[in-house]
């Protein structure tokens, strides 16, 4: 089901949100100047031209329309927490994660004033962290386009593991372009193929994202995947 055709009118996309060509090129600037923390310096330099100020409209729809699974969900890369806060409630515990120590210092900011009990924010490698718990729901945007490309069957591995047999993975597939270099790197339904259909992951959905920012209309994709009962039972 397209569910982001029915519009809530409470979403209203920012139309200053995301970037000028002049701020990706200054973030870019920021962030080879520092090979082993460069995520850090655009963070400490308030250089974050992906960052929307406010939740993803589209997640945000799908919150309030049902739409999301319950249970845990895990958002990678949550930079200054709003999507976490935004689906965090009694019948979904979110964590998110990051590693900028800025990032997650603004993230548990903005979550002080909220039902801080059905979330939290870590400061920590997602290729790397080992949770005790999986997850239900992993939703991903602007974390698979900011990862190296030759990262992503990795990112793919990780995000089989820390997902549920029955856990849905939604992703919001973001550039879609023909720009070189990165971050944040081009991107197509078919490279999310790629790494996950052989990890028997399939779309249940694939769909223009309605809800995109202005100047990111057209150019992202709202896709909603899940593991084959084939592959899950391995």
């Amino acid at each position: 089901m397209d569910t982001t055709k029915s519009h809530d009118k409470t979403i209203t996309p920012n139309s200053t949100f995301p970037p000028s060509s002049s701020k990706v090129d200054k973030f870019q600037q920021v962030f080879h100047s520092d090979s082993t923390d460069g995520w850090q310096r655009c963070w400490e330099q308030g250089v974050t031209p992906w960052d929307l100020g406010q939740p993803t409209p589209a997640l945000v729809h799908l919150h309030k329309t049902g739409a999301l699974p319950k249970g845990r969900a895990l958002i990678p890369g949550c930079g200054s927490g709003h999507d976490v806060v935004a689906i965090a409630c009694p019948d979904r515990y979110v964590v998110g994660l990051d590693l900028s120590e800025v990032a997650i210092e603004k993230a548990k900011k903005l979550s002080s004033s909220s039902s801080e009990e059905y979330l939290e924010f870590l400061k920590t490698d997602f290729f790397t962290w080992c949770p005790t718990e999986l997850f239900d729901l992993i939703f991903d945007y602007t974390f698979f386009c900011a990862i190296e490309p030759e990262m992503r069957s990795a990112w793919a591995v990780k995000i089989r593991d820390l997902l549920k047999p029955d856990g849905e993975l939604i992703t919001l597939i973001f550039p879609i372009s023909d720009q070189e270099g990165g971050p944040p790197y081009k991107v197509s339904v078919t490279d999310y193929e790629e790494v996950l259909h052989p990890l028997g992951f399939e779309s249940i959905s694939v769909m223009e994202n309605d809800l995109a920012v202005a100047p990111r209309m057209g150019r992202e994709k709202l896709a909603r995947w899940k593991r084959s009962l084939w592959h899950s039972s391995l």
